[in-house]
């Protein structure tokens, strides 16, 4: 059973900067989709940014493009999201997600409901 855990939200001001981590139990992310995600209070879960783990091709929420990124270290057992210039709006958990693809598979989920594996979720706070 995959496993992810997140780490690394807290409390900031308007303007900083945090780096969120997911590290995933086995050597999955090679051979899947990774996604940030994230949840406002009273709001639906959002789709962030997504990394393709084989090759590395990223996708963006339209909104966030300039301010956050997705990556994953060089052993593919972790993904993070460096988040910088940070808003008040950006306050929510975030979740890690994880969807394994069949060997050269090209599905992009996309859907909260296309990800199977999902972490705990961390907690963000952006004091204005």
């Amino acid at each position: 059973q995959v496993q992810l855990v997140e780490s690394g939200g807290g409390l900031v001001q308007t303007g900083g900067s945090l780096r969120l981590s997911c590290a995933a139990s086995g050597r999955i992310i090679s051979s899947s989709v990774m996604a940030w995600f994230r949840q406002a209070p009273g709001k639906e879960r959002e789709r962030v940014a997504t990394i393709r783990g084989s090759e590395g091709s990223t996708y963006y929420a339209d909104s966030l493009k300039d301010r956050f990124t997705i990556s994953r270290d060089n052993a593919k057992t972790t993904v993070y999201l460096q988040m910088n210039s940070l808003k008040p709006e950006d306050t929510a958990v975030y979740y890690c997600a994880a969807r394994t693809l069949s060997t050269g598979s090209y599905y992009r989920p996309r859907n909260v409901r296309d990800f199977g594996s999902w972490g705990q979720g961390t907690q963000v706070t952006v004091s204005s």
